[in-house]
């Protein structure tokens, strides 16, 4: 059986069962099989970790930025050359389909590339003669240590989102992926390793709830980036800021797609399909509550039903497949669990994934496509955050009645808007409490130079992910005033030629 070890001080760290002992099993959620092991981190792996990337710090910190970006720059050029291996390793134990992995890769990669020409953000700002003969000066200096926790869903796309800024900025970085899906974490520190990237400055720590906070209570640790659902990004906001560190942390989504009645119902369908079962609904991005407003419901209803009935659901590995299975079996069941109890609560289910397999996979964790019209906002199904292939349908007589339905969700990660009509799309792009919006765009998932993050209980922290917000997360400020009197001035020291008087 496959073993997935630490990486501390570059290279593999901790035997088959890890130093502790602890080990848990990984699966192919295609096929229910258990297909590797991963060790947990203890108390010793995480001051291990912790130790190697201070010990670094010390010399990368101080490290000139040309030879930091010089080292991304090769390690842009190997993750590209294996991106295929890497979207491999995403389908064997998360189970998107290989065309999705790969775009994940593509993802990651634009930050990798925004992290290569940093130079730009990092310079800092003079002001030359605020007073006689005295210059003011901000500069931008790095934290330290910085530790990242990332979720199963996107196992490469969001390490890659966090640790290439990190480190460009100067800092050091210790990685905890999710014990699901563990293996593409490993070979992203392998290739930095190949890059140049020195030992200690990428660790990458596997761990349960113990090993995060271990991590987040490490008094050498100086700032925490998370990604997860909401109530353990609130629980790594509250504990780590606590201990006085810096944290960004993103919780869970229910973003909603507003559908008024002069869209182009066709496009809204389509997308409303593609933005809710791509990845099997297990995005923080999806679209999981479309609001139609006026007449258009049971068009858009019938639009969206029917194709979402061509979706083919398949392994990863089946370059015909348009959607994998869930992470796991337990996931699965909750997930059919919020079907079952939506049918109860007085929701319309027009369609029913929970039946469904496939042949010869039976023991893989497999959910049809669900969707649920005329949901409640009381109900479970609209409450919380399901993270799988079910989309849910309210219906609003007008488009205040819709805002006020959207606006009222205890989450705004983010928004959609599907509309002809500009100034409608002008007004609620202004008027939605979300941090990310979508013009007849369903996720709106911002480009590398720009920053990503949401508003209400799907962000903790005053700080968005990557873009310019990511440079002030891994930095801090510092203003240096300084004063040279004129040599011609000095009445002592040195004699270096000046003229006396001007």
């Amino acid at each position: 059986m496959k073993t997935v070890t630490h990486w501390i001080g570059g290279k593999p760290f901790g035997d088959a069962s890890g130093a502790t002992g602890a080990w848990a099993p990984v699966t192919d959620p295609a096929t229910g099989e258990v297909t590797t092991q991963v060790a947990l981190a203890g108390a010793d792996e995480v001051d291990a970790a912790v130790a190697a990337a201070r010990t670094a710090y010390a010399t990368w910190s101080t490290s000139p930025l040309a030879r930091r970006t010089a080292i991304l720059f090769r390690y842009r050029a190997l993750l590209d050359a294996r991106r295929d291996d890497i979207a491999a390793l995403i389908t064997a134990e998360q189970g998107k389909i290989h065309s999705d992995a790969l775009a994940e890769v593509a993802r990651g990669l634009e930050i990798v590339e925004l992290a290569c020409g940093l130079g730009m953000a990092l310079k800092g700002d003079t002001s030359t003669d605020v007073s006689s003969g005295t210059d003011v000066a901000s500069i931008r200096r790095p934290l330290g240590v910085i530790v990242g926790i990332s979720p199963f869903n996107f196992p490469a796309m969001i390490s890659m989102w966090m640790f290439p800024m990190a480190i460009a900025c100067g800092n050091t970085f210790v990685h905890k992926p999710s014990g699901k899906a563990p293996s593409a974490s490993m070979l992203l520190a392998e290739l930095a390793a190949e890059a140049g990237v020195p030992d200690g400055v990428l660790n990458i720590l596997h761990g349960d709830k113990s090993a995060v906070d271990a991590l987040l209570d490490h008094p050498d640790v100086a700032a925490v980036s998370f990604v997860g659902s909401t109530p353990v990004a609130r629980h790594v906001y509250s504990r780590a800021s606590a201990g006085g560190k810096r944290v960004q942390a993103l919780g869970g989504a229910k973003n909603h797609m507003l559908v008024l009645p002069d869209a182009d119902l066709d496009a809204a369908a389509e997308a409303a399909v593609s933005a809710a079962y791509g990845s099997a609904g297990q995005r923080c991005m999806a679209v999981s509550v479309v609001v139609a407003v006026g007449s258009t419901g049971d068009a858009l209803v019938s639009r969206i039903a029917e194709r979402a009935t061509k979706v083919k659901i398949g392994p990863g590995n089946d370059p015909t497949s348009d959607m994998g299975p869930l992470v796991t079996k337990e996931h699965r069941d909750e997930v059919a669990e919020y079907v079952a109890r939506a049918a109860a609560q007085g929701a319309e289910v027009v369609l029913d994934g929970r039946d469904f397999t496939v042949e010869g996979l039976e023991n893989g964790y497999w959910m049809g496509i669900s969707l649920l019209d005329r949901v409640r906002t009381d109900s479970d199904a609209y409450r919380n955050e399901i993270f799988g292939p079910v989309l849910c349908v309210l219906r609003a007589e007008t488009y205040e009645q819709a805002m006020e339905i959207i606006n009222g969700s205890p989450y705004g990660n983010a928004g959609a808007i599907f509309t002809r009509d500009g100034g409608a799309a002008r007004r609620f792009q202004l008027e939605v409490e979300v941090g990310m919006v979508g013009v007849n765009v369903p996720m709106p998932v911002p480009v590398g130079y720009h920053s990503f993050g949401g508003w209400k209980d799907s962000a903790f922290g005053d700080h968005r992910m990557y873009g310019s917000e990511a440079v002030h997360f891994y930095t801090r400020g510092k203003v240096v005033t300084s004063r040279w009197p004129d040599p011609a001035e000095t009445a002592t020291g040195p004699d270096l030629g000046f003229p006396t008087s001007h």
